[in-house]
């Protein structure tokens, strides 16, 4: 590849737009007329408007890319990052699409497919129905073979929607139909399946980066346990009180697993952790938010990585070549209120956070106006220490320089969190929040 066009905005289009610069790769900026003022627009080599609100419009990006003469896409997360068909679609365009395989991407989009080929691997995964369920009767016999409570999951969801609880049989039958039809408007497609609810599971993810060819590397895990309503606010890595080799092992089994599939490009597979035993949830076939905690403590850029790849098939490491020094954290700022609704409006004071171990991605400046149209994220705080306690104490530092006004974020929130007894000993679960709410 020679030149790229970026199909994301906010943070993330900054950071692919980095890389590419850092690779002497030329870049293209695809934009909406919403962001128009975006801060990576006049870093980018070329900028193309690709309408109203035109990031899941398959068709206006890659015309975009061929009519500005790029050789490949980036798409980022979110929006199409995940989509099999756009990818297949790049791809028959005779670009290069900087992902995972179009045929990986549809396999594990489908998250009860997932499961079912995942376990076929020996990788453990959360008792629960074969494939989708699409009879209530059905649903009801699974959840009595593996006891309640129990969880209906969208089989296409993401972002913490299409997830439901239920405790007891009449609860599985009062919802599972509305359901059904909540997730077909959400995701266009209303398949579910079952799964057994845990009490107090943490959320474990290794992020691994494979070259197609039966070659997979992993770059260890990341504790994503303080969560809100399945969305990830906080995450870590290492994961605090796992034995290095129990996360190794882990990370082992994935590889293998995905060699077998011939993996492509970056993924992450997450995972529940009760009681001493990991249990496959799903795998996201995109790069991560949280992405920079791994490269501060392996110092090795996943989003070059990325590029690299897909442009030559290449993986340039072996494992032995990954190493992890320190402790890393990311804490997402987000615009909300108290209330957890998104606050959109215009950024007219802006200080941001710097010194030692402090790392700060984000598309924010002063005079910008968030939109109310996209997601609320704002910025990504990361800090880097010798040790956990190191880690905390540079994010506290961090959060107070902190200052976005006058809309409302979540930083009061994130200084709260750290503060908590049970997460400076490491008691963490995913009802973390919940219970520090009480």
């Amino acid at each position: 590849m020679k030149r790229v066009l970026i199909a994301n905005r906010g943070e993330i289009a900054l950071r692919i737009l980095r890389a590419c610069r850092e690779l002497g790769l030329e870049t293209v900026a695809a934009y909406s007329r919403v962001d128009s003022l975006a801060l990576h627009l006049p870093l980018a080599d070329d900028t193309v408007c690709i309408g109203k609100h035109s990031y899941l419009d398959s068709s206006q990006i890659i015309s975009a890319a061929l009519t500005r003469n790029c050789d490949g896409v980036h798409p980022g997360y979110g929006f199409l990052s995940e989509n099999s068909d756009f990818a297949a679609q790049v791809e028959d365009a005779g670009l290069c699409f900087v992902g995972p395989a179009a045929v990986h991407i549809e396999m594990m989009g489908d998250k009860a497919k997932a499961r079912a080929v995942m376990a076929a691997k020996g990788i453990p995964v959360l008792p629960g129905s074969d494939g989708e369920v699409a009879r209530l009767d059905d649903a009801c016999d699974c959840a009595e073979r593996i006891g309640f409570p129990v969880m209906i999951k969208a089989s296409h969801g993401g972002g913490g929607r299409g997830i439901q609880i239920v405790d007891d049989e009449a609860s599985l039958r009062s919802a599972f139909e509305g359901l059904k039809n909540e997730v077909e408007q959400l995701f266009g497609n209303g398949g579910v399946y079952i799964e057994k609810w845990l009490d107090a599971p943490r959320h474990i993810e290794v992020q691994v980066f494979g070259d197609g060819n039966g070659r997979v590397l992993h770059f260890g895990a990341r504790e994503c346990s303080i969560q809100r309503r399945h969305q990830k606010l906080l995450e870590e890595t290492p994961p605090p009180g796992i034995p290095v080799d129990k996360i190794a092992g882990l990370a082992s089994s994935c590889c293998a697993a995905l060699a077998d599939l011939k993996y492509s490009n970056a993924g992450t597979l997450e995972f529940l952790f009760q009681d001493g035993a990991f249990y496959f949830i799903e795998m996201n076939t995109r790069i991560q938010v949280e992405h920079p905690i791994t490269e501060s403590v392996t110092g090795i850029d996943l989003v070059k990585l990325q590029l690299s790849l897909a442009s030559t098939g290449r993986l340039p490491l072996v494992q032995s070549d990954i190493c992890f020094s320190g402790h890393a954290m990311e804490c997402r700022i987000n615009a909300e209120d108290r209330s957890f609704q998104p606050a959109p409006g215009p950024v007219n004071q802006y200080r941001t956070p710097g010194g030692p171990g402090i790392r700060l991605d984000s598309h924010l400046y002063s005079g910008y106006v968030v939109p109310h149209q996209y997601d609320s994220l704002l910025a990504k705080i990361i800090s880097t220490g010798a040790d956990r306690s190191e880690c905390i104490a540079r994010m506290e530092r961090a959060l107070v320089e902190f200052v976005i006004g006058p809309l409302s974020t979540n930083i009061d929130l994130q200084r709260l969190i750290l503060r908590d007894a049970r997460f400076r000993s490491g008691e963490l679960d995913t009802h973390f929040l919940e219970g520090m709410e009480k």
